[in-house]
């Protein structure tokens, strides 16, 4: 467990493309705190979302929330499925905040039509402007995997450890989705999960800084 949300309400900022499981990640976020005795709230904003369109994601929690909404430069951790989406919503975080990104390009139909350009390097640009950034590539690990549509529980696994609250926490939470299904679908997202948890730590064990 780290002390990287430490502040008597958890601000958790998720976001990314449609398709991309952005909703259903909160979701079990929310279920892991309110199983632990927390008020949690939490909203949606869904553009073209299953068209690949942009999703955002809200959720807080502690003691007592009386608002789902995240205000810019409030997020203790911003959780980005897609790169570029997650250097756009930079500004929502804390300045010790913490960005979990995932590397693997997901073009949203915004670029795909010419009305934007996709940056040549998100990570790059998140770290410029000072802000702690953990990545590594969720969607080559859901396809190494053998289902694309496990990088939201690579996600999942990913900021297992930067809640206040313990990892197996989230990760029953997790499995207890797939409980009324096949065998195989659980342990694949057992695996997911605890790929996701060490990609993160081996990405953060990597930066310079590191102890």
């Amino acid at each position: 467990m780290t002390s990287r949300c430490k502040y008597d309400t958890t601000n958790i900022l998720v976001v990314g493309t449609g398709g991309q499981g952005v909703m259903t990640a909160t979701e079990i976020l929310a279920e892991a705190a309110i199983a632990l005795g927390h008020d949690a709230k939490k909203t949606e904003v869904a553009g073209m979302a299953q068209r690949g369109g942009v999703v955002s994601s809200h959720l807080r929690f502690g003691q007592k929330v009386l608002s789902p909404q995240i205000s810019p430069g409030t997020a203790d951790v911003l959780l980005g499925f897609e790169a570029a989406e997650a250097m756009r919503w930079r500004h929502m975080l804390r300045p010790d905040g913490l960005v979990l990104m995932n590397t693997g390009r997901l073009v949203p139909p915004i670029v795909e039509l010419g009305l934007h350009d996709y940056p040549d390097d998100p990570v790059a640009e998140v770290r410029a402007a000072g802000t702690h950034v953990v990545s590594f590539d969720a969607s080559a690990i859901a396809l190494e995997l053998g289902e694309i549509r496990l990088g939201n529980t690579v996600m999942l696994g990913a900021i297992a450890d930067h809640l206040p609250f313990p990892a197996e926490v989230l990760e029953r939470c997790v499995l207890q989705r797939f409980a009324q299904k096949k065998p195989e679908i659980v342990d694949l997202n057992r695996r997911a999960f605890a790929a996701g948890r060490a990609a993160a730590a081996e990405a953060l064990r990597a930066e310079p800084d590191a102890d």
